[in-house]
């Protein structure tokens, strides 16, 4: 856990030294553009491989059949070096065919830009997927350390590579760092897994385990890609957009995507093993309590943050990027986009918990359904703003079917596990909605006053520290009015973890995707 916040705080560290050095300008949207290959390949493989091979790999040790669990691992290992390499190897010659799919609409010169920093990216594909299959394994034999610092491998080298190259490289510094990055989540892992001594140089491509992973690899890679395609798309409709506009998404996004990243996978991963516990107990009332409990803690987290980013939209930006390259105008422009991005936070957390719910019950064919027909309603609504809304409009398609997601994964929870409570689930999140109305009005009547910080980054951030304090405040104090449980039970979780004796919930082992 200390590891996964490091690294998104590192992560957010390596934006705001991004935006300070390259702001909003041509050559960020053309890096951003460029890094779509490996961003697609390291989702998919952290994703979709790890999950097929860590339930199929710990089955072979469960059975005490380590030599046979060995076996199925070092062909993965070493199959999947010699297909990525051949791949890169294809990926670094016919980058001028599959670059402009990408960015179709740079002119001819940001094009040339934007093939030469995917060449300098196209080895570190090998290194991704590797990684993947590294922590995988790791996890297996519950050797958790070294699988969870490479967000914070990756984020450090990048951070140093464009601190330190920047002025001789410019922006390929950071194309340097990324790719150095990517390498070096791969050779951290590289010592806990040797030294787990299974590894061996061979190739058994009849070992029965491999189908048994084709067999849970297609629905799962379906599921991984369709968030990356989502990407895809963005970049896709974005590269004909004026320059900046890509590099200005991505920090509204990675805005709204830190406290979903922080609070609601947390929750999603406190209550996976418990949700697979009841329903391996045949408990169904059990998962739907746990289920809307998850739920409603995740309104209580996201509507105010959705609410407070929408409203402090220009002060959160300022603060936060306001340095370097990154002037006035890329403020306006990224404080512009952040309320389109921030409108459909519920919705992503929420998105979270379902799924992680419907995995818990074994069910992975329809939620992966839903998320390609998402990306599909993406698509469409993309295409109908763009040219009225542009890069707003590309934000709120992303908003807009998330949310549908939501709702049609809502509605199979309670058609899989029935007994939802729903008034509970409805009257929690009124009750938030109105906590967080009486916060956004608090904090526009303070904007109506006319006060502003002084132009340096410590009186930005009192001056924005004092409004998120005043706003969490009035919220907390209202939801102590109107009897939110959400507030007491979150204050009893936080008292619970500093109680000694106290008997963790015990844990299921048996769910297909972790």
């Amino acid at each position: 856990m200390g590891a996964t916040l490091g690294s998104t705080l590192l992560g957010f560290l390596r934006e705001v030294i991004s935006a300070k050095y390259y702001g909003t300008r041509w050559e960020m949207d053309t890096f951003l553009a460029a890094a779509m290959i490996p961003t697609i390949l390291f989702g998919v493989f952290n994703g979709a491989l790890v999950s097929a091979l860590v339930p199929t790999f710990s089955e072979y040790l469960a059975r005490d059949s380590k030599e046979e669990a060995w076996r199925l691992g070092s062909t993965i290992v070493n199959l999947l070096a010699i297909v990525i390499t051949v791949c890169a190897v294809i990926g670094w010659f016919a980058a001028p065919l599959y670059v402009p799919l990408i960015a179709h609409g740079f002119p001819k010169p940001q094009m040339g830009v934007a093939i030469h920093m995917t060449r300098w990216l196209m080895p570190s594909i090998v290194a991704v997927a590797l990684a993947g299959v590294f922590s995988g394994m790791l996890n297996a034999f519950s050797r958790f350390r070294a699988a969870s610092i490479v967000g914070m491998a990756l984020n450090v080298v990048t951070i140093a590579c464009v601190v330190l190259l920047n002025r001789s490289l410019g922006i390929f510094a950071l194309v340097f760092g990324t790719g150095l990055g990517l390498i070096a989540q791969m050779l951290v892992q590289i010592p806990a897994f040797v030294s787990l001594g299974g590894y061996r140089f061979l190739i058994d491509i009849h070992h029965p385990g491999l189908k048994k992973m084709w067999g849970l690899l297609g629905p799962i890679t379906l599921g991984s890609a369709a968030g990356q395609l989502a990407m895809f798309f963005d970049r896709f409709f974005a590269s004909t957009l004026p320059p900046g506009y890509i590099a200005g998404m991505n920090y509204a996004t990675k805005l709204v995507n830190f406290p979903q990243q922080i609070f609601a996978v947390a929750i999603a991963t406190v209550i996976f093993p418990l949700l697979a516990m009841q329903f391996a107990q045949a408990d169904k009332p059990g998962v739907a309590r746990s289920a809307i409990t998850g739920l409603r803690l995740v309104n209580f987290i996201t509507i105010p943050s959705m609410c407070a980013l929408i409203v402090l939209a220009h002060p959160i930006v300022q603060t936060l990027f306001q340095r370097g390259s990154f002037g006035p105008s890329s403020v306006d422009l990224t404080a512009g986009l952040l309320p389109y991005a921030a409108v459909g936070l519920l919705a992503v957390a929420a998105n979270v918990v379902l799924t992680r719910c419907l995995f818990a019950c074994r069910q992975t064919a329809w939620p992966v359904s839903i998320s390609i027909g998402s990306v599909v309603l993406n698509v469409a609504l993309s295409i109908t703003w763009l040219p009225t809304l542009g890069a707003r409009g590309l934000l709120l398609a992303n908003s807009v079917s998330q949310t549908v997601q939501m709702l049609l994964l809502l509605w199979l929870v309670a058609r899989l596990v029935a007994e939802i409570d729903w008034g509970a689930l409805l009257g929690s999140a009124l009750k938030i909605a109105a906590c967080a109305f009486v916060m956004v009005v608090m904090l526009d009547w303070i904007a109506s006053l006319g006060a502003s910080p002084q132009a340096s980054l410590i009186s930005r951030a009192w001056f924005l520290f004092g409004q998120i304090a005043i706003g969490a405040l009035v919220f907390t104090a209202v939801a102590r009015i109107l009897d939110v449980e959400e507030l007491s039970l979150a204050w009893r979780a936080i008292l619970a973890r500093f109680e000694r004796n106290v008997i963790p919930p015990p844990e299921s082992r048996e769910a297909p995707i972790a």
